[in-house]
């Protein structure tokens, strides 16, 4: 029988999915899974391909919880403008190149044909590099703000004020951008910050000239 606690957070998990499923836009709702995240320190939410037109978007349930509901809402909706935008994270040729690299490695180490070996290894290094570089490029972030837009409008199509949905989001980036701690992940997501401060500023400034005029 699982514990107690085991059995709440499963609990959690299937309600939360069923929640959030329930935000997703109507068009979206057929082929658009909400799946709980495994393997080792997954993501806190990412959507991919799941194999033909369906999309998954995956949860790291245990960490989801501690997040106010307001900020969970938003982030879910980030992944959300992700999928509507067309801007999921795509394996390319890297991982390929990668393991035709690594192969060839092994293979001209063991016959010894030191040119080959080293050709190998540079495939090796060029498909890591990219690999590693893959999400921060100057592409991949402007692709991250424009869907953090695309949330606050999600919000305030489902009954957010404009302030409280920048808020929450902007809330939930700072919580993310704390657990990052120093790297590049942090200053994606400081970048994305600065960008939802000028958007709000920007918003506010609108919104003034309205009253203003009005």
């Amino acid at each position: 029988m699982p514990a107690p606690s085991s059995s709440l957070k499963n609990t959690f998990a299937r309600t939360e999915a069923r929640r959030l499923h329930g935000l997703l836009p109507q068009e979206l709702q057929a082929w658009v899974k909400i799946l709980p995240a495994d393997g080792v320190r997954p993501k806190l939410i990412a959507c991919e391909e799941a194999g033909g037109d369906e999309v998954a978007i995956l949860v790291d349930m245990p960490r989801w919880e501690r997040l106010a509901e307001d900020q969970r809402n938003l982030l879910f909706w980030h992944e959300v403008a992700r999928v509507q935008n067309d801007s999921i994270p795509r394996d390319g040729w890297e991982i390929a190149a990668l393991a035709v690299g690594l192969g060839g490695a092994v293979g001209e180490l063991w016959v010894q044909n030191g040119l080959l070996f080293a050709l190998a290894l540079a495939v090796c290094g060029v498909a890591g590099f990219q690999l590693w570089r893959k999400g921060s490029t100057r592409k991949d972030v402007q692709n991250l703000i424009d869907a953090d837009r695309a949330a606050v409008r999600l919000a305030v199509r489902n009954g957010y004020n404009l302030p409280a949905a920048f808020k929450s989001l902007g809330s939930a980036l700072k919580y993310l951008a704390g657990q990052a701690g120093k790297g590049r992940q942090r200053a994606i997501l400081e970048k994305r910050l600065d960008a939802l401060r000028e958007e709000a500023a920007r918003a506010k400034r609108k919104y003034d000239a309205q009253q203003a005029q009005g």
